[in-house]
């Protein structure tokens, strides 16, 4: 499969403070990848770097096979980026800005297709930028990306701002978007969307990658959560070292479970009656956290 976005041993340092380093990931075609971390863990400096907006001290970073500092030109005609905060002109309309936008890239715009995503993001494009909340400011850079085709969409906490029900529209075009052969990198701190959404995922702490791969993969990090009951007491449950976390409601053992060992949890289940198990599948959120944890700060 075709690698559209190739990132190697990237390394930014801002004076002493060391922003990446050998950070290494790739997007393929016909991917969403999830990036993800902790605020500062140098997330929006890595995709600063993708757009061509401030340089590498090393590394090699390329999306189409080119460089992205010295064609950015060329690159930035087949990707949509939409921020996390946008900023706009205060005396031009939300539509006379998207219009704007879509200028910019020099392509082909498909006015039904952007009369449709202005419906469906519920967002009056006759208004001045100034009067928009940060919801709507959000819109007009999500409907710019969508109305024209693009092979790779970067998205830096695109749906900061959004109500849930925007947040679905958002998912709905990404999707679609990548029915039709595109690539997507997005940064979120909305851990459900990414799991929604995305392949694989990238985690990245104080400028490192710590898990990179895909859901599946990286579920097997996390621990399941067990609920059950038996008929007899069960002894010494809490002392098992697959077990974590144990307490007991209402005559009911639960407890978090190494993934690993569930053969193990049911080899010291059979002497005894099961009247009730149940298992919930580890969440993107409970491997995110566990990283998040270990440390409270980052670049």
């Amino acid at each position: 499969m075709e690698t559209l976005i190739k990132v190697e041993n990237l390394s930014k340092a801002f004076g002493k403070t060391q922003a990446l380093d050998q950070v290494s990931f790739e997007v393929r075609k016909g991917e969403i990848v999830g990036f993800i971390g902790p605020n500062g863990a140098g997330k929006s400096t890595a995709i600063r770097i993708l757009l061509g907006l401030i340089k590498a001290d090393k590394g090699r970073v390329e999306i189409f096979g080119q460089d992205v500092w010295k064609e950015a030109v060329d690159i930035h005609r087949r990707v949509a980026y939409v921020p996390g905060d946008v900023n706009l002109w205060p005396n031009l309309t939300g539509g006379e800005v998207i219009d704007l936008f879509l200028s910019l890239r020099g392509i082909a715009v498909d006015r039904k297709r952007k009369e449709d995503l202005i419906r469906r993001f519920e967002f009056d494009p006759t208004k001045k930028c100034r009067a928009y909340s940060k919801g709507n400011r959000q819109k007009v850079a999500l409907i710019a990306a969508f109305a024209a085709k693009a092979d790779v969409y970067i998205f830096d906490e695109p749906t900061s701002g959004l109500d849930p029900l925007q947040e679905q529209v958002f998912q709905e075009c990404t999707k679609e978007a990548l029915e039709k052969g595109a690539s997507v990198l997005l940064s979120s701190h909305i851990l459900s969307e990414v799991e929604k959404l995305c392949d694989k995922v990238v985690i990245i702490r104080q400028g490192n990658i710590v898990e990179a791969g895909s859901l599946d993969d990286l579920r097997h990090l996390t621990r399941v959560l067990i609920s059950l009951k038996t008929v007899e007491a069960l002894p010494d449950l809490d002392k098992q070292p697959f077990v974590h976390d144990f307490h007991m409601k209402k005559g009911e053992y639960i407890f978090q479970l190494d993934s690993d060992h569930l053969n193990d949890l049911l080899a010291y289940l059979q002497p005894f009656t099961v009247t009730q198990f149940e298992s919930a599948p580890p969440k993107l959120e409970d491997l995110f956290m566990r990283h998040y944890e270990s440390t409270r700060g980052g670049v």
